[in-house]
């Protein structure tokens, strides 16, 4: 199958980072409408099992991407009568689909959102509108161009009562001519970061009138009469976001950092760098320590987070089945987890993939290494679908609220469970050995999350009785919450990582290799935050040396099995894109052959000459029998082509006004050949220097008025 997609000249990337935003988003295009060819001819669907190699193969480099969004949306909050009306034609490429909820003054917060949906009983229509610049809808993908329909999501008002958000259905353009609907107003939001090939647009709504049946209506409908009626809890109608938040880890996220790795190590085991041993060739950079512990953590991150991954799609399968039951019990918790995990590994990878790059030296500075665009695009992912610091602050509320209900002796859902079990004590170990049991470092990571829940929740509480009210109180804890939040996260990822590890097969070692990865990152995850683990005694000063030791002994270990880890990714050289990491190692001749793929490389001629025309002083010039300046000068620019030469002009005269004071000391021939080393010599140079730097603004200023008098439409410099 990848081989299918890969060996297609459709697909190529060969020259994509010397690719203009338009052409990327005509390539990006161009893939999307003949992979749906492709994928009818081969037999490949959508919802299968092939789409997620496809995508992989493609590295997400085509277009309408958010019409999968715009479906997705419709499955989980639609009727089935919705479903049978618009998926079909969602499928069939009929219309294109866009998702519009951020708004140019909202984004995390949805409560705050500006646009409205008011319902006309008369007509039987939502007329939508957003009713001030700060209500436009901007960055949804395929929005700018492309998408004919959108799932808009807008305040309902019914009879002059707001219920809050709610997603309805919205064409934006024609499907004869794609000429923007009636009350329509959308474009392109201009250059990004990354996300080229992507047209993300904004949306303004003017009296767009909606038949009824276009709100989704699963969980919530309007009648005829106006009546509201809603099934399950309000949130559901954010449950694309959390649908779309666990399928960006393992898409958008783990790939860049995968990716990174790959590129990183195997390219740390061609480059050499210096000596370790006197008379050996110079080493391989990835055998030095420093490189070890900037790259390997990375490793070991990308396979925690590959099994968190796992976690969280089963969890997500368990809570579909049961909304779909209409039992919404599981839906805090999986929205606490997502939210978490979304912020907890985009910031981990992205920071991830920002150390693979720096750690390639200057080569990693290249586009043509691959790495940069990974940054960009990675970096993304801790902005869009929900800003890190909201989200962790939402599993901060969740924590809280299920600390309190477990203090009290109430059930609480399993993912925190651990917080009903208090323990108190001192961190058991005696040895660094000792640190490479799960156990023992899994405890500690619970015992971290435990205290600083614990302690928040008492402070918040402190706050609440001493007068403050529970939105000040709130605010004034939102620091330690974040920090609750994270801990929580990176507790249940050891865990699991442990957990996972122990299920593992002992065949040809993968457990062992695995353990190593799985004590790897807990123990980095440790070293790097020594002060939480210090904080309250539960491991001494004498124990973090221990976790220390044991901690850089791993990264010698784990170095004999780095490339073959990175290679399990199994990225093929197109998928990478890469020139530092390719299969083979032929890292410098590879820069060298794509460099020659560049534009500028590919001209007989260069585009730019420069004719430098060098004048003493002008009155050296006069008195080199020149009667005309300006003839000397007219006669240079009229051999000029004016499409590729520019006129460099460097003159200085011997005398001018004393004010002109703030310029270089320029000395001609003569004054350069009376320089000696004696005082006399120093003081007679010294002084000519002076008589230049008070004259040359004058010297420019006659320059200038030769050249925009003789030249006016012409480059010069």
């Amino acid at each position: 199958m990848v081989e299918a997609i890969e060996s297609d000249p459709v697909f190529s990337r060969e020259n994509q980072y010397f690719q203009t935003q338009n052409e990327r988003y005509e390539a990006a295009v161009r893939k999307a409408v003949h992979l749906q060819k492709k994928m009818h001819e081969m037999g490949w669907t959508e919802n299968g099992p092939e789409y997620k190699y496809i995508y992989r193969a493609l590295s997400g480099d085509v277009a309408f991407l958010l019409h999968r969004v715009f479906m997705r949306s419709i499955s989980v909050l639609g009727s089935d009568k919705q479903i049978a009306k618009w998926i079909p034609l969602a499928t069939q490429h009929k219309i294109i689909g866009s998702y519009a909820q951020t708004e140019l003054g909202h984004g995390t917060y949805l409560q705050g959102l500006e646009t409205t949906a008011v319902f006309d009983t008369a007509t039987q229509e939502f007329i939508l509108n957003t009713p001030k610049i700060s209500a436009m809808k901007w960055w949804p993908g395929d929005m700018g161009r492309s998408a004919t329909h959108t799932v808009v999501f807008a305040q309902l008002y019914i009879h002059g009562k707001c219920y809050g958000i709610h997603p309805f259905i919205v064409q934006i353009r024609s499907l004869q001519d794609h000429s923007l609907c009636p009350g329509i107003t959308a474009g392109d939001i201009g250059p990004k970061m990354n996300f080229e090939h992507i047209d993300n647009g904004y949306l303004l709504l003017k009296n767009v009138r909606i038949p009824r049946e276009n709100m989704l209506s699963k969980f919530c409908e309007v009648r005829p009469d106006g009546t509201y009626v809603r099934q399950g809890s309000q949130q559901i109608n954010y449950f694309t976001m959390t649908t779309v938040r666990i399928s960006l880890i393992s898409d958008e996220v783990l790939t860049p950092l995968m990716k990174a790795c790959t590129i990183a190590i195997r390219y740390s085991v061609v480059r050499r760098q210096s000596k370790l041993k006197p008379g050996e060739q110079e080493a391989k950079i990835l055998d030095y320590q420093t490189q070890q512990e900037k790259l390997l953590p990375q490793l070991a991150a990308a396979y925690a987070f590959y099994f968190i991954n796992d976690y969280l799609q089963e969890l997500f399968n368990r809570g579909y089945t049961e909304i779909q039951r209409k039992n919404f019990d599981m839906l805090p918790e999986l929205h606490a987890l997502s939210s978490g995990f979304k912020a907890m590994i985009t910031q981990h990878c992205t920071a991830g993939v920002e150390i693979c790059l720096r750690a390639c030296g200057g080569h990693g500075y290249s586009l043509l290494s691959g790495l940069p665009s990974l940054y960009t695009k990675i970096l993304a992912s801790c902005i869009y679908e929900g800003e890190n610091t909201i989200l962790l602050l939402q599993t901060a509320r969740f924590l809280i609220k299920c600390f309190m209900a477990a203090s009290a002796g109430q059930p609480v859902p399993p993912s925190v469970t651990y917080l009903a079990a208090v323990k108190h004590g001192k961190c058991p170990a005696k040895n660094k050995l000792d640190f490479l049991s799960p156990d023992i470092y899994t405890e500690a990571y619970e015992h971290v999350a435990v205290r600083l829940t614990s302690n928040t929740a008492a402070k918040l509480q402190d706050l609440i009785q001493s007068g403050v009210k529970k939105h000040d109180a709130w605010n004034q804890c939102t620091v330690q919450l974040v920090q609750a939040a994270k801990a929580h996260c990176h507790y249940i990822a050891v865990k699991n990582f442990a957990e996972t590890v122990e299920k593992l097969e002992t065949k040809a070692g993968i457990q062992k290799i695995m353990k190593h990865l799985c004590d790897l990152f807990a123990l980095h995850g440790i070293f790097s935050n020594t002060g939480a683990f210090l904080h309250d005694g539960y491991t001494s000063a004498a124990q973090m040396d221990m976790v220390t030791a044991s901690y850089l002994d791993l990264l010698a270990v784990i170095r004999k099995d780095a490339v073959p880890l990175v290679d399990a990714f199994d990225f093929t050289d197109k998928s990478l894109n890469s020139a530092l990491g390719s299969y083979d190692g032929q890292v410098y001749q590879r820069l060298y052959e794509w460099a020659q793929r560049s534009p500028t490389n590919q001209s007989t001629e260069s585009p730019v000459m420069f004719h430098c025309v060098f004048i003493g002083t002008l009155a050296h010039v006069m008195d080199s029998g020149v009667p005309d300046r300006e003839a000397l000068l007219r006669d240079v620019l009229h051999e000029m082509d004016p499409e590729r030469h520019f006129l460099m002009v460097i003159t200085w005269p011997k005398e001018a006004p004393s004010q002109y004071d703030s310029s270089p000391p320029i000395r001609d021939s003569k004054e350069h050949s009376n320089i000696r080393s004696g005082p006399a010599e120093a003081t007679q140079d010294t002084q000519a220097s002076k008589t230049c730097d008070n004259n040359w603004s004058l010297s420019m200023y006659f320059a200038s008025v030769i050249l925009t008098s003789v030249f006016p439409m012409r480059k010069h410099l």
